[in-house]
């Protein structure tokens, strides 16, 4: 359980692995937002899977939520997961039943946009630094944000899933900055805080920017913009601290 204390109720998120659903085991994320009515209303509930499409993920949490309708007035996450666990294959077989019957043609838009969300410690190439990330972001054709807040250095990239592992992968194996003495290192201070599939409600960024920030505020509105108040709350106040 991660909590999140918030004026608005609490916000935790619980992993559970759901046995042989297509053929394999389903790790199910689940992010639950209890109101501070609870268990009076339902709680806002987010799922992702890497074994799951996207919208196989929005099918099931449309089902979640039909399920806590059920439940009013008790307290109800702990019978919701053993729901899921009992009823996902259902839920993904109507999924796919319903996804055959439309036409596959927008798959190859709308599959497959991902989004990643790195935090670094520091660059003291600056210069030599952003001129790296941004002829990758170009060459990978990635949009995003590289930003800059006080110490805190973020970078925010969306695009096809594989140029994003690839961005990874040169992100992590070549020398992209220099040491205390001046040497060419490699990054050894990165983490990836985020990387997920782009939901309906996230904004695709056009181009990729490398932006200043002068206060948290700032940042947050960066992110609220596009859609992102989410992974802002969750990720970055406590890099704040």
């Amino acid at each position: 359980f991660f909590y999140f204390p918030e004026t608005h109720g609490i916000s935790f998120r619980i992993q559970i692995s759901v046995k042989e659903v297509l053929d394999t085991d389903v790790l199910l994320k689940l992010l639950f937002h209890l109101p501070v009515n609870y268990p009076s209303t339902v709680p806002d509930i987010s799922v992702t899977s890497d074994q799951l499409t996207r919208a196989q993920c929005m099918d099931v949490r449309e089902k979640f939520l039909e399920e806590a309708k059920k439940h009013l007035s008790e307290p109800m996450v702990h019978d919701l997961i053993l729901w899921v666990q009992q009823h996902l294959k259902d839920v993904i077989k109507q999924s796919a039943a319903v996804c055959n019957e439309k036409t596959t043609l927008s798959k190859g838009t709308e599959d497959g946009i991902w989004m990643l969300l790195l935090h670094l410690d520091h660059m003291r190439a600056k210069a030599k630094y952003v001129k790296t990330v941004e002829k990758w972001a170009s060459n990978l054709r990635l949009t995003g944000r590289l930003m800059f807040m006080g110490k805190i250095i973020l970078i925010l990239l969306q695009g096809d899933r594989n140029s994003i592992k690839e961005y990874l992968i040169l992100q992590k194996t070549s020398k992209v900055d220099v040491d205390s003495s001046g040497k060419k290192c490699k990054e050894k201070m990165m983490r990836v805080l985020c990387e997920t599939e782009l939901q309906s409600q996230h904004k695709r960024f056009q181009t990729f920017e490398v932006k200043e920030y002068s206060a948290p505020e700032e940042l947050q509105k960066e992110f609220e913009t596009a859609g992102l108040a989410t992974l802002f709350s969750e990720f970055v106040p406590p890099l704040l601290k």
